[in-house]
């Protein structure tokens, strides 16, 4: 997003935790590190959070000195860094709500969730269920505007293959129960045909998983990749993986895998049914019987060129992937700006904007 903004002329500046020991990617730009994250396991996931509470300061004191026109939070329901913004002077915020599901520690913090919602000029969910969550956890009104995707990445990458010339599948994802990769490795286990499959990604499970199922010539365990490589594997796979089993809010990866030109096969899941577009087929998550049938369809088109894998098709499934380009998406998000800045400073009209500003 931060990237798209600035090819628009808008001074950007990325907020958030990292590892410091780490080295960042070009791309992040301008940026204010307010510490190390803490894996924190919510909503059958992890999810790497700043727990510190110095770091409300730090969130804080980079919002009051950054000399911001607009403030956009993503996932104001996480702790703590959303926190700061309670703290923070007059300043216009766009919050962006990407959570599906209430796990067993929000409603502990629910009150300060609502106060921080109040500081929320407008309200953004990437899903109708992030939106209910939204609703539940810290309530008010919200528009729902959907992930983006970094499609010119993928028309750019140049396409790894199978050595051998046979159909491949991609699985990308973190490694954990609600990413439903045994049920994937269980149904590809079923398949009779030639074919290979990429397991992208690392995590808690994949250990277990990769002893079930050990790199052999048909499973490839490809661990964490770069996302230039993400790029071209799915420039060069037939099929794209997504067996989800539930708490997923929006399927971005269908649509990544769709702007990469592979078939698409997932679970039939509310997030991912809302991304799909009827340009995957959709499965019922955790049958791993009906995965394997609907993979065994899709590799047999890649083979002959029907279905999902026929050109029209194809060329069907990434004009729709387009429609939610990072680049379209930076565009809504710049009204959305405006529009936040403009309702505050009526509200407000003794506030004193800052000389030289950035935009978000």
């Amino acid at each position: 997003m931060a990237h798209s903004l600035r090819k628009r002329g808008h001074d950007v500046t990325v907020i958030g935790p990292a590892d410091e020991s780490l080295a960042l990617p070009d791309a992040i730009g301008q940026h204010v590190i307010v510490g190390p994250p803490t894996e924190l396991h919510s909503n059958g996931s992890v999810a790497p959070v700043a727990l510190w509470p110095n770091v409300v300061f730090r969130i804080e004191r980079a919002a009051r000195n950054g000399g911001f026109d607009v403030l956009h939070a993503h996932e104001p329901l996480a702790p703590m860094a959303s926190y700061g913004l309670v703290l923070t002077g007059p300043l216009p915020m766009v919050g962006t709500y990407h959570r599906a599901g209430v796990s067993r520690w929000v409603p502990f913090v629910k009150p300060l969730a609502e106060v921080v919602g109040r500081r929320m000029t407008i309200r953004v969910a990437v899903s109708d269920e992030a939106r209910n969550t939204g609703e539940r956890s810290s309530g008010g009104d919200f528009e729902v505007l959907f992930n983006g995707i970094d499609v010119e990445r993928f028309a750019d990458a140049e396409p790894i293959r199978d050595e051998q010339g046979r159909p491949s599948i991609l699985f990308l994802g973190r490694h954990e129960q609600r990413k439903g990769l045994n049920v994937l490795l269980d149904a590809f286990a079923m398949i009779d045909r030639p074919a290979v499959l990429w397991i992208a990604g690392d995590g808690p499970a994949g250990e277990v998983q990769r002893r079930r199922h050990p790199e052999s010539d048909r499973i490839h365990w490809l661990g964490t990749i770069s996302d230039e490589e993400v790029a071209a594997r799915l420039a060069g796979a037939d099929v794209l993986c997504a067996p989800s089993l539930a708490g997923e809010s929006f399927g971005m990866v269908l649509l990544e895998g769709m702007a990469g030109r592979c078939a698409v096969v997932a679970s039939d899941i509310e997030g991912y049914r809302a991304a799909s577009g009827g340009f995957a087929s959709l499965v019922p998550p955790g049958d791993a019987t009906a995965l394997a049938r609907a993979l065994g369809v899709a590799l047999a088109d890649a083979i002959e060129g029907g279905g999902q894998s026929s050109p029209d098709a194809r060329k069907a499934a990434l004009e729709y992937a387009q429609r939610w380009s990072m680049d379209a998406l930076a565009d809504r998000y710049v009204d959305l700006y405006r529009h936040a800045i403009a309702t505050y400073d009526a509200a407000h009209p003794k506030r004193r904007r800052p000389e030289s500003a950035s935009p978000a």
